[in-house]
């Protein structure tokens, strides 16, 4: 489905993949082979198209229509699949909405591919693992239980550092992916 919303969102831009390319800093044949789906963007690329083609990553990603109700019982939420994270939505993004919560899910030495930047504030808590958090130029080793909090405007990135799979409940708002 990205695929295919890619490709709807680069040409309601009016842009051909050289364009977007250009705009997203990528090259044309993976835009080509993502919206084939023969290729999956990382994270960070993800981001990058999203802010090319002047929309969001649940843009991108999103698919049906939101929770009608206040539950969103385990087992019931999308996870979506980028580069080597999963996202696991816990609020479902919607026209307008100021909250956005994942649960991101990693390997062992996965990353989110560099770092983003973007308007709003972010705030994770560490569920499950050990995780390098990069914010500009500074690193910080936080472990299971611990909880960070930074301006989403810095620069930031992750990686699993540990041995297992990491898991991070992360909140931002604005709603951003």
């Amino acid at each position: 489905m990205l695929g295919i919303r890619l490709r709807h969102a680069r040409l309601v831009a009016g842009y051909t993949l050289l364009e977007l390319a250009r705009k997203a800093e990528c090259s044309e044949s993976l835009i080509s082979k993502i919206e084939r789906g023969s290729a999956t963007p990382s994270l960070a690329m993800l981001h990058r198209l999203a802010v090319a083609l002047d929309t969001n990553i649940a843009a991108l990603t999103s698919e049906g229509t939101p929770n009608a109700g206040p539950i969103f019982r385990a087992g019931a939420r999308p996870v979506i699949r980028t580069g080597g994270i999963a996202l696991e939505r816990l609020v479902l993004p919607q026209r307008g909405g100021l909250l956005q919560a994942n649960i991101h899910i990693m390997e062992p030495g996965q990353s989110s591919d560099g770092q983003i930047e973007h308007m709003g504030e972010e705030m994770g808590y560490v569920l499950d693992g050990s995780v390098e958090l990069q914010l500009a130029d500074e690193r910080f080793v936080v472990h299971a239980g611990d909880v960070f909090t930074f301006s989403s405007q810095v620069p930031h990135g992750y990686s699993n550092i540990g041995t297992g799979m990491a898991r991070i409940l992360w909140v931002n708002s604005p709603a951003t992916f």
